[in-house]
């Protein structure tokens, strides 16, 4: 029995929550989630956490819960503690594959080859590495009265970049070992290997500044699923709540006002310059509004059914799903959401709404939602243009 076991403590002192704070749209640990079950060779699937809210995170990707002690959940404790721990209660787990939560740029691919090599080669442990060219030179304290000297290089003669093969360094994605190995007090021991993970591929989230710069990197890296990445081709919009902040201004004389955000109007613009078809739907008869707003969209409003509609408009478009992206925020939109190939939400959304979306943004409704995930659509479409290029 091969367990994917993921460490996910609620205390992280460095950003806190850092293990469900949102990355690229997704929490964290959603994106090592998504990989291990597409993998397909794990017998079950875990997060090991001390909190509510990363447990409510992990049972919506699919993985059971195992709630940790407060004796193996504290700032001194060790992911061998915890693992541990966890085979204690679960006598039925002979490999643990434990799963660094930090690492969103991890591929199913990597997973399989792993479990292939601990249990069809006979490997005790398997744990990932990254290569990587730098020169490193022995450390100088203050005061002391020598010089620094060279670690791996000869500076006389130093090698070039293609010339080098570098060296293997932990990138700490995984960890695979075999129960009597733990039971022992060890990660890493017996029949040993490692195995070397792609560089733009190894992605750990160690500080607050690194998150942008993840966010990139997973943005061109990372797993989006078994399908493959298409362009989209048209973008449905929920008006009130996305569009719109979903507040309704009733005047004395029985006239409604709704505000907007400008950003989102230019939003709107950048998508129909870049051939993408923006059409908007909405629950209640909104057309004075959308008429004033002279968004000049093609648009549904007073609609019992938004799934029915978006198939129409889907089907008289002839798209497939994967070119269809949606945008929604209420329990109406839930089956749209769950149906387009990319999804998304804002800020506010109702719970029902972001469990179904794969993307949630930032921003609030009528607060520039609409531009932010516009901005996420063009870099998907970045990312399908850069694999076409490949």
């Amino acid at each position: 029995h091969l367990a994917a076991l993921v460490l996910a403590r609620g205390g992280s002192k460095g950003i806190p929550l850092k293990n469900i704070k949102l990355l690229a749209g997704v929490p964290l640990i959603g994106w090592v989630l998504r990989a291990a079950i597409d993998a397909g060779v794990f017998q079950s699937i875990w997060v090991s956490t001390d909190h509510d809210e990363i447990e409510k995170v992990a049972k919506q990707f699919g993985a059971q819960v195992h709630r940790r002690s407060p004796e193996v959940s504290q700032d001194s404790s060790t992911s061998l503690e915890a693992i541990t721990e966890f085979l204690n209660h679960h006598q039925e787990v002979d490999i643990v594959g434990n799963i660094q939560a930090t690492s969103p740029c991890l591929h199913p691919s990597d997973l399989i080859k792993v479990a292939d090599m601990i249990q069809k080669e006979g490997f005790d442990s398997v744990f990932s590495v990254v290569r990587r060219h730098q020169f490193r030179w022995s450390e100088v304290k203050k005061g002391e009265n020598k010089m620094t000297e060279p670690q791996n290089l000869n500076p006389a003669k130093r090698y070039r970049r293609q010339d080098w093969p570098g060296e293997l360094y932990e990138n700490g994605s995984f960890y695979f070992a075999k129960r009597h190995l733990i039971e022992k007090g060890y990660l890493q021991g017996g029949k040993m290997a490692y195995y070397e993970m792609r560089a733009e591929h190894s992605v750990d989230i160690d500080i607050d500044i690194d998150w942008p710069i993840a966010e990139q990197r997973v943005l061109s890296f990372g797993y989006f699923g078994k399908e493959p990445l298409k362009e989209v081709k048209l973008l449905v919009c929920s008006i009130d709540g996305c569009l719109t902040n979903g507040r309704i201004y009733v005047t004395e004389d029985h006239k409604e006002m709704v505000s907007y955000d400008y950003r989102d109007i230019v939003g709107i613009d950048l998508l129909k310059k870049r051939g993408i078809q923006v059409r908007l739907i909405s629950d209640r008869d909104c057309s004075k509004t959308l008429s004033a707003m002279q968004l000049r969209c093609v648009a549904k409003v007073n609609v019992t059914n938004k799934l029915q509609v978006l198939k129409d408009w889907q089907e008289d478009m002839g798209l497939s799903w994967k070119e269809v992206a949606y945008l929604g925020n209420e329990e109406s939109d839930v089956e749209c959401l769950k149906q387009a190939g990319m999804s998304g939400v804002p800020a506010d959304a109702c719970a029902a709404a972001q469990k179904a979306a794969g993307y949630i943004c930032k921003s609030r409704g009528g607060c520039g939602a609409v531009r932010e995930f516009a901005e996420h659509i063009f870099l998907l479409l970045e990312k399908v243009n850069s694999a076409r290029k490949q």
